[in-house]
């Protein structure tokens, strides 16, 4: 696949925690940006004709046993390359300079002077004093031929470094962690003024090239199909291949009994009425619910919902006349984490993707959104027209309110849960906090207790509120909601829902519990 040139940064991947927070700040200067593993074959580096690289900092020491490297013709290339922490302490080994334990390590906060006003560091003032991040147990004690020291901390008397000639330079701190506040200059500076790149890739310049792409790649009598969730990643990527192909692209939508309120009418409704997509909607309620029955272990749940839907979905499918594609909406976090340099992380969850349908099916696959980052489907959602409350949308889990389910899933229990879901939804919505939150929603618990509504005694089921705020999911911390509304929601759901009589508020973080119960 062809498509116009643009300005390419590489970032090589030593294993930092932070290798993906690079890429984000570089994009977020509107510079195009991709992170590979150290170990990427250099023709294969050179070949994608990059206009700077950027080293990456990582967890080992540069003269430890199978320490990671880099081809030392990545310095040949003839291209602007800055090195951070591990990637600094790389440069230095290679190129003839001495990197050694430290005597003092530093972690956290420092001070950074800057010395020479020049290079990375020219838009500072000369002995201007910097706030940064340290992460490092190693210190550069002798610098290679051609290189000299632009900044300094207390600790560290080649904190930032330089070779103009070669336009090669280091940082021993991270400019691309929020505790190093005006790092996002730094890299500006690297990129516009040593690199002499143009800032012109945006969400806009994005998604033109993304249906372009598509129309490309999909022949004039061939059609695509795409598994429509309604959730932010498969819709962004259902309307690309939409505005690419018109209705030589069918959209399946599956009703697998365990969506909430009005959920299903809703995606039907925005989709095909607003948006003119070619939508199949599927009423599979009951072959869902069947196959759940009796089943209350949560990883047979996942299977099953799992299973089925591949049977749904092939069945529809396979009345679409010559579908040659399956549209999924896969994000750059996935397709790093498949490849990174710490080797494929060990199970993806088996709800993030459709797996296994496009060998099944003999699909091949279009992944619209594989070089985006989740805040990027957004801003290409948006310039694309969808609306705010779909794109500010919170995720909602493949599998469902099943997992939200604990116990048996049936009708009875479901219908509980979306009752008691709906109100949390509503009062987060109306106190303002639903997009500040990551993920807020009910789970209704298979435990009883004892409750006095009115005169009478009552023995029904309780339910738990979680709500959690996160950047991606990864990691997650409970929500702070204020008293008053979680006083409302509990007020209004057991006095509103038949079965609930007590409900609780879920304070664990992620990591050690998962935002989802199940």
């Amino acid at each position: 696949m062809s498509h116009a040139p643009r300005d390419l940064v590489v970032v090589l991947d030593f294993g930092s925690q932070y290798t993906q927070l690079i890429a984000r700040r570089i994009r977020e200067q509107r510079v195009y940006c991709e992170i590979h593993p150290c170990t990427l074959d250099f023709e294969k580096l050179r070949a994608m004709s990059p206009r700077a690289v950027v080293l990456s900092g990582g967890p080992a020491s540069v003269y430890g046993e199978g320490a990671p490297s880099v081809d030392k013709r990545v310095f040949e290339l003839g291209v602007p390359i800055l090195g951070i922490c591990y990637g600094l302490q790389l440069i230095a080994h290679l190129l003839g300079g001495k990197v050694e334990k430290s005597d003092a390590r530093e972690f956290g906060a420092a001070r950074v002077t800057v010395e020479k006003n020049e290079g990375i560091l020219h838009r500072f003032a000369k002995k201007e004093q910097l706030d940064v991040w340290m992460s490092h147990g190693d210190s550069i004690t002798a610098m290679p031929p051609g290189f000299q020291t632009i900044g300094v901390s207390g600790n560290t008397p080649f904190c930032a470094v330089a070779n103009a000639e070669r336009k090669i330079y280091g940082l021993q701190f991270h400019p691309e962690v929020v505790h190093t506040p005006r790092g996002g200059e730094i890299l500006a500076a690297f990129l516009f003024d040593v690199a002499g790149l143009t800032p012109t890739w945006t969400a806009g310049s994005f998604t033109e090239e993304a249906i372009a792409i598509v129309k490309e790649t999909v022949a004039l009598d061939e059609h695509a199909v795409c598994g429509l969730s309604g959730g932010v990643d498969s819709s962004v990527a259902a309307m690309i291949c939409h505005k690419a192909l018109g209705d030589r692209l069918t959209c399946i939508f599956v009703d697998n009994g365990v969506l909430r309120t009005g959920e299903f009418e809703q995606v039907v409704s925005t989709f095909r009425e607003n948006f003119h997509l070619n939508l199949v909607a599927v009423d599979a309620r009951e072959r869902f619910l069947t196959a759940l029955k009796g089943v209350s272990d949560p990883e047979q749940k996942r299977k099953i919902i799992g299973r089925v839907f591949i049977e749904v979905f092939e069945e529809e499918a396979a009345k679409v006349k010559n579908a040659k594609y399956l549209v999924q909406g896969t994000l750059y976090p996935d397709v790093i984490e498949s490849v990174s340099f710490k080797g494929p992380s060990a199970v993806i969850k088996s709800h993030h993707n459709v797996g296994g349908l496009p060998e099944r099916m003999k699909l091949k696959l279009i992944e619209p959104l594989r070089e985006l980052f989740k805040d990027e489907v957004r801003s290409a959602g948006e310039a694309l027209g969808m609306p705010r409350d779909l794109l500010m949308r919170q995720p909602f889990p493949g599998p469902g309110l099943a997992i939200r389910c604990l116990g048996e899933v049936n009708e009875a229990r479901l219908a509980v849960l979306r009752g008691a879901d709906s109100i949390v939804s509503d009062e987060i919505r109306a106190a303002g906090l639903y997009e500040t939150i990551w993920q807020s929603f009910c789970v209704l618990l298979p435990v009883r207790s004892v409750g006095v509504m009115g005169d009478e005694r009552t023995y029904e089921e309780a339910c738990a509120v979680r709500a959690v705020v996160s950047v991606d999911g990864m990691t997650a911390d409970w929500a702070k909601i204020p008293y008053d509304v979680l006083a409302k929601i509990s007020t209004r759901i057991i006095n509103e829902v038949r079965g609930i009589n007590r409900v609780v508020y879920d304070i664990s973080s992620k990591p050690p519990a998962t935002i989802e119960w199940e």
